[in-house]
């Protein structure tokens, strides 16, 4: 069996492109940081939650009790943009680029790299123990 045509696995090499994509963006982005007028630029997010719900929307919590809890509407990254804001400062170079932010959305972007990649390689562990191939 090709544990990478899981769609689990499938996703995860999606989003570890997403990301090594957006580095390569970003990187850009801080080596014209003294461009006269640039602006900088992002790629936007796929809905990567899009990607993982069941085709018939998603699952309902199964309440066999009346003193279950219902689940409400999730809250997480209602707090995001993915577009660039405009920044705080306008540099001598008459540019919207600040270093400072960039450098935070690199390190951010690594970040999420890193945890799918680690999520990646553990799955893949776990697969292997599972067929006694440690």
């Amino acid at each position: 069996m090709d544990f990478a045509s899981l769609d689990l696995m499938k996703m995860m090499q999606r989003k570890m492109g997403y990301h090594a994509e957006r580095q390569d963006l970003l990187a850009n982005n801080v080596a014209q940081i003294d461009t006269p007028g640039f602006t900088p630029v992002d790629i936007k997010t796929p809905d990567f939650e899009k990607m993982v719900t069941p085709p018939g929307g998603k699952l309902k919590m199964a309440t066999t009790d009346g003193q279950h809890f219902l689940s409400g509407p999730r809250a997480s990254g209602a707090y995001r943009t993915n577009e660039m804001k405009d920044t705080y400062q306008i540099t001598p170079m008459e540019n919207s680029s600040s270093v400072e932010e960039q450098m935070m959305m690199v390190a951010e972007n690594q970040m999420e790299y890193q945890k799918v990649s680690n999520l990646y390689t553990k799955m893949t562990r776990m697969f292997k123990t599972a067929i006694g191939n440690n």
